[in-house]
């Protein structure tokens, strides 16, 4: 096992990792976790109590988040005609049909998020290993799979957070970055929980949201107190 470096050390001394935090709690110590030279992507992840290998209760979607995400989002859009003039006027970094295809078979990846129209789907199928372990195939549940391509380039663009639960039952999401002020972090983070709780599946029994904690990308976990949560 790695050693933890003592720039870890310092910030991990920090946390009791005995105690679950609130929400506010938890996102103003993580502001004091902060340490590495780049700023840091705020990472939730939620563990729920869901069976993955079941299709009904494969919990994923999106949402759109208050303050975005902090960066850059380039998107790729698979779409002909008047759709994929539709794209590019709501700003979208690459769009193509077949040519698109083509190009991310012969090695371009410059993109961080995929849109395409239901039309398109049978070729972008014919990327979907290359897609697929970037996470980045489109899918209807998520709403990348759509004819409503303008609206959809813009809301990405803007700052939309896609979420799936892992094969360990764990949602992992970003929810800003590190430079946000705490009440920008606490909106986003707010908004992710509510739409996770949503598309809780009428299958699952028992607890839903099990535990959460939040990070940044070179820092610890602080695990948050979920009770008021299951109270909702």
């Amino acid at each position: 096992m790695a050693q933890k470096g003592k720039r870890y050390r310092k910030v991990e001394a920090l946390v009791d990792k005995a105690k679950l935090y609130s929400i506010d709690e938890g996102i103003r110590l993580l502001g004091k976790t902060a340490s590495a030279k780049f700023d840091e992507t705020v990472e939730l992840a939620v563990g729920l109590g869901v069976d993955p290998r079941k299709a009904d209760q494969n919990v994923r979607g999106s949402v759109a988040l208050p303050h975005g995400l902090g960066k850059t989002v380039r998107v790729a859009v698979f779409a002909r005609g008047a759709k994929a003039a539709e794209a590019e006027a709501a700003g979208a970094d690459v769009v193509g049909a077949e040519d698109l295809v083509q190009r991310v078979q012969e090695g371009f990846q410059d993109f961080d998020s995929v849109i395409a129209t239901p039309d398109m789907m049978v070729q972008v199928g014919k990327i979907g290993k290359i897609l697929g372990p970037r996470g980045l195939m489109p899918s209807p549940k998520i709403g990348t799979v759509t004819f409503d391509v303008g609206e959809t380039v813009k809301a990405v663009k803007a700052g939309r957070a896609d979420y799936k639960v892992d094969k360990t039952g764990i949602v992992h999401v970003p929810v800003g970055k590190g430079s946000f002020k705490a009440e920008q972090l606490q909106e986003n983070l707010m908004a992710v929980l509510n739409a996770v709780i949503k598309a809780k599946p009428s299958t699952s029994k028992g607890v839903y949201v099990k535990n959460a904690s939040i990070s940044l990308t070179m820092g610890p976990g602080v695990r948050l107190d979920v009770a008021p949560l299951r109270a909702v």
